[in-house]
């Protein structure tokens, strides 16, 4: 077996690899000032953007749940690796070479971690399928795409190929680049029977279906032959990688536009999802053979930064009656979002690759730009199961609508839909109304209130309003009267963890200069350069966990090599366990600066005051010197606090200058 990687190794890692990058292939960043970025956390759900980078640091940190740490953590918990797997994962994708200790020179080919082995025999048959789509046996498939609207370029662009038939064309290619048949069986890609492993798509056409990093997990394969008895699509079964209510074909190319755009379109097969991006609709995505649930919903947030600002989620559904059941299974979901969730169904019932077939690209567009508001949809098609023609009709259609126009989001808008279901249905707006009315008392608009940081159901304190046990920052209490998105507060830690090491009040300006103080110690230390490093070395702090914290930077400052990604996890290494989610949050919120200039102007200031209050704590004692001295009996040492005082004034006056 390797032995451990090299501990200068993992440093070299976390130092060279650019952590925005790494976070940029599962999270959309916005600028949050100078050199941070923000994003919705993808270890919780959240409206507002509280997830913040720092690449500067190399460090991330939740304000909103507490989760931190660096780009190597943040791979071993997205990917869920183990430490070792995750850093060979980015030592490979910046192409440095590790060392072992003992001698090892890292795993071997049959040790490397299953989840890397199949990610390869992944890429690998990738490759051979679409290899094999431009040889002559793959003629059918050719025609296929031809047939509807898809020339070669677009082949290449989605990464279409083709299964030869035969049973063991893709098994032979990957035993012969060095894969076990015990590791295969892992892939999804082959079947078993009586004579052992043979190829599970045979003769078909191969749609490789991608996570949102790019990584292929699974294929999806499309009947081309009459003689074939399987199902007319046929995907990867769930493997480890390959989890189906947790993937969005065409993800990887869309995720950019999505958070350009703020827009996701939602479609049903891979041909719609090549149409659409063909057509301009760079931003559709298709469920993988399952209806369009809670785990899409959280990958389709992260990237929208679903955040309340706007934003829409467009469904495509046919107009069948299977369509609309898929739309008001959709619109059961719509409380989970903040952006406008709207449906576009083709009067023909034509999806967007036959539109695009009959009609042209801007057919395609046309019929997303119709798009109607969901909840309209479900309203309607409720209102479609009930004869309105007769009295007991639209009593019942009353009955079973007013609980959809009860759960829109937007108060606003819930009036609004009021008066045209009375319309719909021909009835006084005042039964409409109390109808509706009722059916909100009754719980049936769980996500009836305004949007907010809570979730349905939630105590009206917050997400963490019933969890005082829970901690985002280990270690510390929250000041009262602050909400969990705000930097530097948190909920009540578990009893008896450490209480001395209380959560500062905001509030207090003493405490806010220390903190600020810190922020830019850990943000820039190369201001702490001669004369400020003696005096930030001999400051006090008031607060115990700042003061725990400058104790940390004194004892870990001789060792600073200019580096301020070891620098941060050196910190983290020196501080009390509970301190160390309070270092992130220090090494990675944004200063309130837009411009290098800026930067260096409000750091000068912010350590002129902590200079300054040091004097005027120092001048306090020594006036409380004088004041108990008798200068009769002690005249020199009277004098001399006279001096100090003065040259302490001087020092006072000067920093106040050059502020």
């Amino acid at each position: 077996m390797a032995g451990l990687i090299k501990r200068e190794d993992i440093d070299e890692v976390r130092q060279r690899t650019d952590i925005k990058e790494v976070v940029d292939g599962y999270v959309t960043l916005k600028g949050a000032g100078l050199g941070s970025y923000k994003g919705l956390c993808p270890f919780h759900d959240e409206r507002s953007p509280s997830f913040t980078v720092r690449p500067q640091v190399g460090r991330y940190h939740c304000f909103g749940c507490g989760e931190d740490g660096d780009v190597i953590s943040f791979v071993q918990k997205l990917d869920h690796t183990s430490f070792h797997e995750a850093v060979e994962k980015l030592a490979a994708r910046i192409g440095y070479e590790l060392r072992y200790e003992d001698g090892g020179t890292g795993p071997s080919r049959e040790e490397v971690g299953k989840r890397q082995r199949l990610l390869d025999a992944h890429k690998i048959a990738d490759e051979f399928f679409r290899a094999q789509l431009l040889t002559a046996g793959a003629a059918e498939g050719r025609k296929f795409l031809q047939q509807r609207g898809f020339d070669r370029a677009a082949a290449d662009h989605f990464g279409v190929g083709y299964a030869p038939q035969g049973w063991d064309a893709l098994l032979k290619h990957l035993r012969g680049r060095g894969f076990t048949d015990p590791e295969l069986k892992l892939t999804g890609m082959f079947s078993e029977g009586n004579r052992g492993i043979y190829d599970r798509f045979r003769g078909r056409l191969i749609w490789p279906i991608r996570d949102i990093a790019g990584d292929t997990i699974g294929f999806g394969a499309r009947k081309l032959y009459e003689d074939d008895q399987g199902p007319k699509y046929l995907n990867t079964p769930e493997t480890t990688l390959y989890k189906k209510s947790q993937v969005l074909y065409g993800i990887d190319l869309a995720k950019r536009n999505i958070a350009k755009d703020r827009q996701l379109v939602v479609v049903e097969g891979y041909t719609d999802v090549m149409a659409c991006h063909l057509a301009g609709i760079p931003t559709a995505v298709a469920t993988c053979g399952t209806a369009f649930a809670a785990n899409h919903i959280k990958i389709a947030r992260r990237l929208l930064s679903d955040d309340g600002t706007g934003g829409e989620v467009i469904f495509t559904f046919d107009g069948d009656a299977a369509g609309q059941k898929a739309a008001l299974r959709a619109f059961e979901e719509d409380q989970r979002f903040v952006a406008q969730t709207y449906v576009a169904v083709e009067p023909t019932g034509a999806d967007p690759c036959d539109l695009r077939q009959m009609r042209g690209d801007a057919a395609v567009r046309d019929l997303i730009a119709s798009r109607r508001p969901l909840f309209e949809f479900a309203i309607r098609a409720t209102l479609r199961r009930h004869n309105l023609d007769t009295v007991e009709g639209r009593v019942a259609a009353l009955r079973e609508s007013a609980p959809v126009v009860a759960q829109i989001r937007d108060a606003g808008l819930r009036p609004g839909y009021a008066r045209e279901l009375a319309g719909w249905l021909g009835m006084p707006i005042e039964d409409v109304t109390r109808a509706v009315g009722a059916a909100a008392k009754r719980g049936a608009a769980p996500g009836a209130q305004a949007p907010g940081p809570h979730a349905p159901g939630a105590p009206a304190g917050g997400p963490q309003a019933s969890g005082a046990g829970r901690s985002n920052s280990a270690g510390f209490n929250s000041a009262p009267g602050n909400g969990n998105n705000v930097p530097g507060v948190a909920a009540l830690p578990p009893s008896g963890v450490l209480p001395s090491f209380h959560r500062p009040d905001p509030r207090d300006p003493v405490a806010s200069m220390e903190r600020q103080a810190l922020e830019v110690a850990l943000q820039e230390p190369a201001m702490l350069g001669g004369a400020a490093w003696e005096r930030f070395a001999t400051a006090r702090f008031a607060t115990p966990a700042y003061q725990a914290i400058h104790d940390a930077i004194r004892a870990t400052a001789p060792g600073f090599s200019g580096d301020a990604v070891q620098w941060v996890e050196a910190l983290r290494q020196e501080v009390p366990e509970p301190l160390q989610p309070l270092v992130s949050e220090l090494a990675v919120v944004p200063l309130p600066a837009n411009t290098a200039e800026a930067v260096q102007k409000y750091c000068r200031d912010i350590l002129a005051r902590l200079f300054e209050l040091q004097i005027t704590r120092v001048k306090a004692d020594k006036l409380g010197q004088l004041q108990r001295l008798d200068a009769g009996a002690h005249p020199e040492e009277f004098q001399q606090l006279n001096r100090e005082l003065m040259m302490l004034e001087m020092e006072r006056r000067s920093l106040r200058s050059d502020a």
